[in-house]
């Protein structure tokens, strides 16, 4: 396994990040036990959940199949970076979702007891907040560093002024802010070239792709629908416009002898500004077929194909559309 420093962290952390969303709605909690093992075994320390994954208002679901993981001892938590977010609805009263750092303070605690453990290594803002100021939301953080109860904190689905505006008000409190932003980014959705990854690289934070496959689209759904397996029909309606890209680009993949699921995760790892892809495994199975990509180096050549099926916003803001 490959390890990387998280943004301007010293945190080592390995090239692939290990998301827990099916754990619980799609995974069994045995299935999700065996998963969490065997990436350990292969070398995978970074893991990512949310207090809202699981899908059951309030109830943390994902985090507790975790925290109960932990539990179980072996050193299961002292070999795990983990990440968890706050942000999203956790019960019906008001003060009960977004940024405040009432709620801040209080979804803290609760994925704490959750998780089973007495501090989390990476708490991301799962979304901006922009009814609460950042002087409110860096108070709040600092507090939690200070206790101990979180090490670093990141975000996610920033925009790059986002970045740079939370960023210089951690500098004048003479914060660290943030470390790390956790972004929509794969092959066929490159939006975030335009201003977030420069954003990304101004300030040092590690980008932590999440939907690295598309939600499928990028994992060969064409060869998977030919062999019979059964097709996702949200997923087949999204692809329809997109069909004759994702069929040129997994007839590239044919003619490199690589599947389609390990090009779009090489082709991320391949930027220096990206920390881990995240991958969501359901099975086993799909865990150990991730690390190809690892090894999987693409030249400059097959870089410039990719680029013709998936050519992206022309590079970074403002050139990609003015001069």
């Amino acid at each position: 396994m490959d390890y990387a420093s998280l943004g301007r962290a010293g945190l080592k952390v390995s090239r692939l990040c290990l998301g827990t969303m099916n754990f619980g709605p799609h995974t069994t909690e045995e299935d999700s036990y065996a998963i969490m093992d065997r990436a350990l075994e292969l070398g995978i320390n970074f893991f990512d959940t949310a207090n809202v994954y699981g899908w059951k208002v309030g109830e943390g679901v994902t985090e507790q199949i975790v925290g109960r993981w932990f539990a179980q001892g072996g050193g299961r938590r002292e070999k795990v970076v983990i990440a968890t977010k706050v942000f999203g609805r956790m019960g019906d009263g008001v003060n009960e979702r977004r940024l405040s750092a009432y709620h801040i303070r209080r979804a803290c605690e609760e994925s704490l007891r959750r998780l089973q453990t007495d501090h989390i290594d990476l708490y991301q803002m799962h979304h901006i907040d922009r009814e609460t100021t950042w002087e409110e939301v860096w108070q709040a953080m600092e507090v939690l560093v200070q206790q101990g109860k979180v090490i670093y904190v990141g975000s996610s689905n920033f925009a790059g002024w986002h970045i740079a505006q939370a960023q210089e008000i951690a500098l004048a409190r003479n914060f660290l802010g943030l470390v790390s932003e956790q972004s929509l980014y794969n092959l066929r959705e490159r939006s975030i070239e335009l201003e977030v990854i420069p954003a990304c690289r101004a300030y040092g934070l590690g980008l932590i792709p999440w939907s690295p496959l598309d939600g499928g689209m990028l994992a060969g759904m064409l060869q998977k629908a030919k062999e019979g397996r059964r097709a996702n029909k949200d997923l087949q309606e999204r692809s329809k416009p997109h069909l004759p890209k994702v069929k040129a680009y997994e007839a590239l993949c044919r003619q490199w002898e690589e599947t389609p699921a390990d090009v779009a995760l090489a082709w991320l790892l391949h930027n220096p500004i990206v920390t881990a892809p995240i991958i969501g495994p359901r099975t086993l199975e799909q865990l150990d077929g991730s690390l190809r990509a690892l090894k999987l180096r693409l030249t400059k050549e097959q870089l410039k194909e990719l680029d013709n099926v998936f050519p992206g916003p022309g590079g970074e803001a403002p050139e990609a559309y003015a001069w």
